[in-house]
């Protein structure tokens, strides 16, 4: 489920290091991002405990540095990021609302005048595709998510994923998000109108060749395509 891995971002800026999700209670992880430098600040893009599990201890092996997340609830941070569309202050990072793997998910886009980085979290990885973790993600805000970061960044900024490699052309990979996710939902419609009616029925025709340990996954993504289609007025699935 997490490829190779979390990938946890070290960001060296004037007003000091940054780390985006810390990731989970693994302490050899949390001891090499400190290793980098002291830590002034951590910033969480979901509450999904392979991303934040590990803060309590990473704010005891720094010293108590702050943790921002949208939903300090849910991750375990310390206060909220600023709103959608705002700066960091000082550290050249712009917040973006992007909800739909999770309701709380956001991603940060980094401008040095040179390079944009674009911090995905779970919305785009760098290989593969992510899960819409029905009923806390949504599919409707999904798809808005996606078009609103085929505009956020310019087509050679780089894709900085919570999960894979590192990809160029971020607003490529995208689009390649968007055709996928339209395709599955074609899927499903044409499995519901050969008889399927449960999530777990369109999984095994939509998904027959993917492995079935990643099913209940999928399951998952399928409950949050069918409730996006009963709200769209299209299919019947339960």
């Amino acid at each position: 489920m997490t490829l190779d891995g979390t990938n946890t971002y070290v960001l060296l800026t004037g007003d000091g290091t940054v780390v985006i999700d810390p990731g989970p209670w693994l302490e050899e992880h949390i001891d090499a991002v400190l290793s980098l430098g002291s830590v002034s600040l951590a910033l969480v893009t979901h509450h999904h405990a392979d991303h934040c599990g590990g803060i309590e201890l990473f704010r005891d092996l720094t010293g108590g540095a702050p943790v921002l997340a949208r939903d300090p609830a849910a991750s375990g941070a310390d206060a909220e990021l600023p709103a959608h569309g705002q700066r960091l202050d000082g550290l050249g990072l712009t917040v973006l609302d992007t909800p739909g793997h999770t309701a709380d998910s956001v991603s940060f886009v980094a401008d040095d005048g040179e390079t944009v980085l674009l911090f995905s979290g779970d919305t785009v990885l760098g290989r593969g595709t992510t899960i819409v973790s029905h009923p806390d993600g949504d599919l409707g805000d999904y798809l808005a998510s996606l078009a609103l970061l085929r505009t956020a960044v310019p087509e050679d900024a780089v894709l900085a994923p919570g999960h894979g490699p590192l990809r160029s052309r971020a607003v490529a990979v995208v689009d390649e998000y968007v055709a996928h996710r339209q395709q599955r939902i074609d899927q499903v419609l044409a499995a519901l109108d050969g008889g399927a009616r449960s999530a777990r029925d369109v999984v095994e025709v939509v998904y027959a060749d993917v492995d079935r340990a990643l099913w209940p996954a999928a399951e998952r993504t399928v409950e949050a395509t069918l409730a996006y289609l009963r709200t769209a007025g299209r299919g019947s699935g339960s």
